[in-house]
């Protein structure tokens, strides 16, 4: 009876020492009590022997995984016959996930597709036992029990004694088209022999060292100056990178001095681009606001362009957006504007207008005299439209500080006005007073400079300022450019894309 196991699939486990062992049962001694694996894995790894014989003592647990069908016991345990090729089923025991062994079946066919029994294709199929078997199977059990009483050990047959109530033989359940496809690509992917895998692990280390990575490299740059295709760069290149502000396009060199005045200026200053601006006489100054009046450029059109650089300028020391809002009317700025009785004061009280008309608190002092200059009437005339406050004392103007202050109180000719005792009264108020001072088209002279400015705000071309006018920014008021070439000057618009723009001295 002991010949009905033979081809059965076990896992035998011998302990720690010796490891789990899987086959296939090639023979049972029942006097030496022996049991004999062919072609045998050993922890999930072929051995290299054809066969394995086991005692009674070295098995600690006996596990059956497969019972082979009536008439394949003598196929599978015939392991020359599957050798050689003949027609039939062979089976062979593979290494599964859990180190306990799974049956794969598969013809031995060349031209036969390869079968390999999914896990889920196990679970639907039903296992009966034929009377036969149950006979072989309850001389079995009496042998393993005769085993298990005395060396002391247990087995487990969980494959086929919950399926020994059926009657009939073996007949797998059929799964459906879309599992037979799922089936066929599996074999195709996984149906290699286990046979052909080679047992030596792959050398990355000696076939990376093969690679000769700088010799490729010099030969895709070689290929690429052949070809005269575009190179893609060596570590050792730097891309050219550029600037949000600057061109990528070639284009000519940069002139950096294009404005040129007859006359050797005595100072030069330059913008934030490297622009060179050369300072000019105050003789050449006038005689370009001459001409330019001459052909249009009247006196009003020049005072309203003035104000309205010069309130641009104001607003933006004051605070720009952030301090005039809505939501700011609790810090409404205040401003102190000093005028003379001159064109410069008619410069003055044009931007004092627009600073009103932008909600900036406005204080203008003029003082009085019995005949004024007819663009000085006009401009107040409009001034006194707005929310602006007029004084003509010191004593009405602000005892706290404000927040800018605007000299318009010197002039280019009328020198006598710094000893009258209204001038030198607001100079000293503007002296004592802690705020900040922009001076509009204020002289050459330092001797004449009362107050002492931190922004001067120069016209057209600057003037050649000392150092107590402090940061001096220039303004367009629309000269012509064939004005200033009609006066000698080969002139180049500094400005760009702005009306005021700061200089600095070189």
């Amino acid at each position: 009876m002991a010949t009905d196991w033979l081809g059965s699939i076990v896992s035998i486990n011998c302990g720690e020492s010796l490891g789990v062992y899987q086959g296939r049962v090639s023979a049972v001694d029942q006097v030496s009590q022996t049991i004999s694996l062919t072609r045998p894995f050993h922890n999930g790894v072929k051995c290299l022997v054809p066969e394995v014989t086991f005692r009674a003592g070295d098995i600690t647990e006996l596990k059956i995984l497969e019972i082979p069908g009536p008439g394949d016991s003598r196929q599978c345990g015939d392991s020359q016959q599957m050798e050689t090729g003949i027609p039939g089923v062979g089976c062979q025991v593979g290494p599964s996930q859990n180190g306990t062994g799974k049956a794969l079946k598969k013809p031995m066919s060349s031209s036969a597709p390869q079968n390999i029994p999914r896990r889920t294709d196990m679970k639907n199929q039903d296992i009966v036992i034929s009377p036969q078997q149950q006979c072989s199977k309850s001389y079995m059990d009496r042998h393993m029990e005769t085993l298990t009483q005395s060396k002391g050990f247990r087995r487990r047959h969980n494959s086929w004694s919950s399926s020994s109530r059926h009657p009939n033989q073996v007949t797998p359940k059929k799964s459906g088209l879309k599992n037979g496809q799922m089936k066929s690509k599996d074999d195709e992917c996984f149906g290699d022999d286990i046979d052909e895998i080679p047992d030596t692990d792959f050398d990355f280390e000696g076939n990376l060292a093969l690679f000769d990575k700088a010799a490729v490299f010099e030969e895709i740059e070689t290929y690429e100056r052949r070809s005269g295709t575009r190179s893609r760069g060596t570590p050792n290149e730097k891309p050219a990178r550029y600037r949000h502000d600057e061109n990528i396009l070639e284009s000519e060199p940069i002139v950096y001095r294009r404005i040129v005045v007859p006359q050797n200026p005595n100072k030069e200053f330059c913008t934030d681009s490297g622009l060179v601006v050369p300072s000019v006489s105050y003789e050449l100054h006038k005689k370009l606001l001459s001409v330019a009046e001459k052909h249009g450029l009247t006196l009003e059109r020049r005072l309203e362009m003035t104000g309205v650089c010069a309130s641009q300028m104001a607003l933006s020391l004051l605070g720009g957006p952030n301090r005039l809002n809505p939501k700011n009317v609790h810090q409404r700025p205040t401003v102190a504007l000093l005028c003379g009785p001159h064109v410069k004061g008619a410069q003055g009280i044009s931007c004092g207008r627009h600073l009103s008309n932008h909600d900036v608190h406005v204080i203008l002092f003029l003082p009085n005299f019995v005949k004024m200059l007819e663009s000085i009437t006009n401009e107040l005339n409009l001034f006194s439209k707005t929310q602006g406050q007029q004084v003509s004392s010191v004593k009405d103007l602000p005892d706290t500080p404000v927040d800018l202050v605007i000299n318009c109180l010197d002039c280019h000719e009328n020198a006598f006005l710094r000893d009258q005792p209204w001038y030198k009264a607001v100079v000293d108020w503007a002296n004592q007073n802690r705020a900040p001072v922009l001076s509009i088209d204020p002289p050459i002279s330092e001797m004449e400079l009362g107050i002492d400015a931190k922004w001067s705000l120069a016209l057209g071309l600057p003037l050649p300022l000392g150092e107590r006018a402090g940061r001096v920014y220039l303004c367009d008021i629309g000269i012509p450019q064939k004005v200033f070439q009609e006066v000698g000057i080969n002139y180049h618009s500094p400005f760009g894309c702005k009306f005021v723009i700061p200089l600095h001295s070189t």
